[in-house]
């Protein structure tokens, strides 16, 4: 365990990014797809946020590595697979997983996102609802929609569409116990969020 870095804020997250050819040669893979309103997200960046702030030298394994994208002219499932296998074919082995949020609401029970960072809004945890691209320039750009407080902070909270529903709150007390962050990421602190009768 080396020495543990101080992140304050977007300009260090894109530093660190930037400086790691491994995620970059990611998120060039996914640019190379040329996707609509595309981003790579949720775990991807926390992960590399908790590992920085915890001094870890090697990297946590992700279990999938989510590329969202807007398409509402075209929601067929099948469509991402293709995009996942093109993906596998640039950078094989990795755990791709290619989602097109125009039809994600439809899976998740929610009003139909307006984008793919509306759809991020709606992630279970405020540490997880992150997004990073390259822009048309080649540029690093981050988007976090509900602030990156939590995440540095290694806070767990529920994003306001989770906290405002009970069903959906059972979802996120159930990912807390199997993602085991805690195990994981010992600094991390999960918020208990009390149950409603």
């Amino acid at each position: 365990m080396k020495h543990q870095t101080v992140l304050k804020g977007e300009r260090e997250i894109l530093a660190l990014i930037e400086a790691d050819n491994w995620m970059m040669g990611v998120l060039e893979a996914a640019a190379g797809l040329e996707l609509p309103d595309w981003w790579v997200c949720a775990g991807f960046v926390r992960t590399k946020i908790w590992d920085t702030l915890h001094g870890f030298e090697e990297r946590t394994p992700l279990g999938d590595i989510d590329v969202i994208y807007f398409d509402a002219g075209n929601i067929n499932e099948e469509t991402e697979k293709l995009w996942e296998k093109r993906l596998h074919q640039i950078m094989p082995g990795l755990p791709w997983s290619v989602k097109n949020q125009a039809r994600m609401h439809v899976v998740n029970g929610n009003p139909p996102y307006q984008s793919s960072v509306d759809a991020i809004s709606k992630f279970p945890e405020t540490a997880t609802a992150l997004g990073v691209r390259l822009d048309e320039g080649g540029q690093l750009i981050v988007a976090a929609p509900c602030g990156l407080v939590d995440v540095l902070g290694m806070r767990v909270k529920p994003t306001p569409i989770f906290r405002s529903q009970s069903g959906l709150m059972s979802i996120y007390r159930k990912r807390q116990e199997q993602k085991r962050w805690t195990v994981k990421w010992p600094k991390v602190r999960i918020e208990q969020v009390e149950r409603r009768g």
